[in-house]
């Protein structure tokens, strides 16, 4: 017997068809949503990233970062909750002291072991499952200023750099010291987060026109001295100071990102310490004393011993003012021909334990939200190391909406940064001065 044919589906009708249509609106619509709050639903199977965000969710990195200042503990916790809700990655803090020791553990990949020899026997009551290195892993960390990887160091990171998204929006072309570290090309394998140039601080009340190069303080300070001082040059603001100088004195800058020798280092350096000698006696103390470092200096300014002074920290005055540390006459300049500046990085090594989870907290620490939470005064104050023309329109407005500090420099007036001289210059210049205040018997 012959089974009837089934009747086939009916059509749908135009109300089935507008269900049809808003459930499906409604899922694509809470991808979108997801997207944008950070979550993916579903990585495309062509968007590598977003696959790689959806392994990292769940994941805790370890974040080994200097503890020696709260405002930027304070940033990096406010980064950890933010993480937690954008992509549900656990962001441990790893407060470091001594970043020279944490940079001793990288190490270039291994090679492949040999084989394994015949362990000894555990020693009577020993913990046969006992770690021998308890340190937390090391994911992600921060590096940067004094601190310079060596190039077996630096190829034991992972190049990372180009891949992460937002790293589209470094301006690397007016900020160089994003892509290179002291004139050394990072070569993707570290990624730029924070930004530090050099500005001068000035009692506006005591010093209507400050000098606006250095080819002009020794003019200003022998008519004001003693207000005028730098920290020794062993400390980076010191350093600072004679690099902004040479900058401006050396008779080809060309030369500053090659190593100095000594064939070149005297005859490029002669310039700097004739305007140095010309300086050094209307400084403070007669240029025979010297703050130690920028906290010994902030003091001077704060008691009104000095009136005028350099920083690294374009912020740091209106920050200081809204502490009731600084007076509120206190401003902020950059020289006429620009000032150097270099980038903090965050550097993720070939052993990391969770190397997905690492990338992803470094692309948001790229982000317009983090960077503009960093460049807000009542955070960090740090210069944003994105090229605005390269945002969007909202993404701009993070920026522009920003309370402006008493005496901070807007990031056109801040202008782009020179490029730090290669390392060696710094080394030498301190031990040459350090040289010529012995001579002098100071």
């Amino acid at each position: 017997m012959r089974l009837p044919r089934p009747s086939p589906p009916p059509l749908p009708t135009r109300r089935h068809a507008l269900l049809l249509g808003a459930a499906l609106g409604v899922v694509a619509a809470r991808r979108r949503a997801a997207a944008q709050s950070g979550f993916y639903v579903l990585a495309p199977a062509d968007d590598p990233w977003a696959a790689l965000a959806q392994r990292a969710r769940g994941q805790v990195v370890h974040f080994h970062a200097w503890a020696g200042d709260e405002p930027t503990n304070a940033f990096i916790a406010w980064a950890a909750a933010r993480l937690r809700v954008l992509h549900d990655i656990t962001l441990v803090h790893v407060r470091v002291s001594d970043i020279g020791a944490l940079l001793a553990r990288l190490a270039p990949p291994a090679p492949e072991p040999p084989a394994e020899p015949v362990p000894e026997p555990a020693a009577a009551g020993a913990d046969p499952l006992a770690v021998a290195d308890t340190a937390p892993p090391l994911d992600l960390f921060w590096f940067g200023g004094p601190h310079l990887l060596t190039p077996a160091q630096r190829a034991a990171l992972r190049p990372v750099a180009a891949t992460l998204p937002n790293f589209r929006l470094v301006d690397a072309e007016g900020k160089p010291g994003t892509v290179t570290d002291f004139t050394l090309p990072v070569e993707g394998r570290a990624v730029p987060w924070r930004l530090a140039q050099a500005v001068f601080l000035y009692d506006s009340a005591k010093v209507p026109h400050p000098p606006l190069s250095m080819l002009a303080m020794p003019d200003w300070a022998r008519a004001h001295p003693g207000r005028l001082t730098h920290p020794q040059p062993r400390d980076p603001l010191g350093a600072a100071f004679l690099k902004q100088a040479l900058y401006e004195i050396a008779p080809h800058e060309a030369v500053l990102a090659k190593p100095a020798s000594d064939d070149n280092f005297t005859l490029v350096t002669a310039p700097l310490w004739e305007w140095y000698a010309t300086l050094r006696p209307h400084l403070w103390q007669q240029g025979r004393r010297f703050p130690e470092d920028a906290q010994a200096q902030g003091r001077l300014l704060q008691q009104g011993e000095v009136d005028l002074v350099i920083s690294l920290n374009p912020a740091e005055a209106s920050m200081a003012i809204a502490a009731g540390f600084l007076r509120d006459s206190i401003r902020s300049y950059v020289p006429t021909r620009g000032s150097i500046g270099n980038a903090s990085f965050l550097g993720i090594p070939e052993q990391a334990s969770q190397p997905d989870a690492a990338m992803v907290v470094a692309d948001f620490f790229l982000s317009p939200e983090a960077q503009a939470e960093a460049q807000d005064p009542d955070a960090l104050g740090s210069p944003t190391i994105l090229d605005l023309a390269r945002l969007s329109e909202a993404d701009r407005q993070r920026f522009e909406s920003l309370p402006a500090g008493v005496a901070t420099l807007s990031n056109a007036a801040l202008g782009a940064s020179l490029p730090e001289p290669h390392p060696s210059w710094g080394t030498r210049l301190a031990d040459e001065w350090e040289k010529r205040k012995v001579g002098r018997g100071d």
